[in-house]
């Protein structure tokens, strides 16, 4: 069965390309009925091992909890999907880094077997986080997407004299320069009133405090909120290939969020797939085949972006890459709240399904 999955899917997408998707779309009713309708697409980025009964990843407790029993191959993306009749939920797993990410969302918006015009799209995955706003298993809902990686360098050792770091914007004189363009590709700002209906669903759930996380957290004596047990929040997202970690990148981090946010936010959490994965989903909605304005993103500490006293940058880095301390608290996190808010979508569909949820909009719907 899983062969002719392949073939099939393979076949209609290489239709689809082929005959355009605007033709594809035309197709008539019979073939608009043919698709499975999905209500949710949850975005995770990796899973350790198997997507199920072993050491977990982001996809597990997606896949074990909520049932996504049907498997559906997926040979021109990174990983198959995994999807639910009943909730209509389907599970994709990007793959790790910004390339991966976009490429895969790309497959799943081209691919003719689903229809995702109403789908909300939640991101749910762990992530650095700053130990000036929160501490490791914390929850954080993201409108402001940061690339890290788009810009000029030049090495440290070679700047001018006036310069404290190499890295600056592209089409600009120098670092942070106020005199700069208007983002293209360098930061994507995203539905914001989804955003903060989403954390006001969700700002009082009770986050996991595991054994172990108050050891790791107790250490950053001079940050109160790393100190704090887990709890969901608002902040800035940085996206970037390269995995930086010490007190001097983490300044930066929250400089670059905040100069292309204008002030309005700065570094909360870092990752590296979501300006690629947001991309594909504009590129889509331009295409009608998804709704750009129902795209959230969710992240969970898994691990601090900077060392705290006493301990070099680059020591507790190869401490980090034994194990994250948060990353069992983040998996939980991630699954208690993102649920909250899949719920509520699901449990309201008729009304979520036509219109996007807003702060304050029940009250005004009554």
């Amino acid at each position: 069965m899983l062969n002719v999955l392949r073939l099939s899917s393979g076949a209609a997408l290489c239709l689809a390309l082929l005959s355009g998707c605007g033709q594809a779309r035309q197709a008539g009713p019979a073939a608009a009925a043919e698709k499975l309708p999905v209500k949710i697409v949850l975005v995770t980025m990796f899973e350790r091992g198997a997507v199920e009964g072993d050491t977990p990843g982001e996809f597990q407790f997606w896949k074990e909890r909520r049932e996504l029993d049907q498997e559906f191959a997926l040979p021109h993306a990174h990983h198959d999907l995994y999807y639910n009749a009943d909730s209509q939920i389907l599970g994709l797993i990007t793959g790790v880094g910004t390339a991966k990410a976009a490429a895969s969302t790309m497959a799943l918006g081209l691919d003719p077997r689903f229809d995702l015009t109403q789908a909300y799209w939640l991101v749910a995955g762990i992530a650095g986080i700053d130990p000036e706003d929160a501490s490791i298993g914390s929850a954080v809902w993201s409108a402001y997407l940061v690339d890290g990686d788009l810009g000029h360098e030049i090495d440290v050792r070679e700047v001018p004299e006036d310069w404290d770091v190499g890295y600056f914007a592209r089409r600009t004189q120098k670092p942070f320069d106020p005199d700069k363009p208007e983002p293209n590709g360098e930061m994507f700002l995203i539905n914001e009133q989804l955003r903060d209906w989403a954390f006001n669903l969700t700002e009082s759930v009770v986050l996991p405090d595991l054994p172990g996380l108050a050891a790791t957290r107790n250490e950053y004596t001079n940050h109160p909120n790393a100190r704090k047990p887990p709890f969901v929040l608002k902040g800035g997202h940085i996206a970037a290939l390269t995995f930086w970690h010490g007190a001097m990148m983490n300044d930066w981090a929250n400089r670059w969020v905040s100069y292309w946010s204008e002030g309005r936010t700065d570094m909360v959490t870092s990752a590296m797939e979501e300006t690629g994965t947001y991309l594909s989903i504009e590129y889509l909605h331009n295409s009608g085949l998804v709704d750009k304005n129902r795209f959230m993103v969710l992240r969970a500490g898994s691990n601090y972006t900077m060392q705290p006293p006493g301990i070099g940058a680059a020591e507790n880095l190869l401490r980090e890459n034994e194990g994250y301390a948060g990353m069992e608290a983040s998996l939980e996190s991630l699954y208690l709240v993102g649920s909250v808010v899949i719920d509520e979508l699901l449990s309201n569909w008729p009304l979520y399904s036509v219109t996007t949820p807003y702060p304050g909009m029940l009250e005004t719907t009554d």
